[in-house]
């Protein structure tokens, strides 16, 4: 695979896009640290390109419907995800960021 749809190239777009999403904290790898796609010199977490799929996780913030974060994830993704199917998975939820900042760890 080539181009926008390079597993290394789809992961690094997708994992910038949903850092931006305003009720996203960080990525993250999940429980058990499987989400990541390998790339020359590292991995990206928080983000599995399959041939068919990609997989997110995300920590947000508290205040809104998890659903309605993930679904909104979903939508405003599948145009960089190279004609995959998109599954978010919110992983952590985090209170007390309104001042915007991210949460580290």
């Amino acid at each position: 695979m080539t181009g926008v749809h390079a597993p290394g190239r789809t992961a690094r777009a997708l994992a910038e896009a949903a850092v931006r999403f305003p009720d996203v904290v960080e990525l993250s790898s999940g429980a058990f640290g499987t989400l990541g796609t390998p790339v020359r010199g590292g991995r990206i977490s928080g983000v599995t390109v399959r041939d068919d799929h990609v997989e997110i996780g995300v920590v947000v913030k508290y205040g809104r419907p998890l659903p309605e974060i993930a679904t909104e994830l979903r939508r405003d993704l599948a145009a960089l995800a190279g004609g995959r199917v998109v599954h978010v998975s919110v992983e952590d939820v985090v209170a007390g960021l309104d001042d915007g900042t991210h949460a580290s760890g």
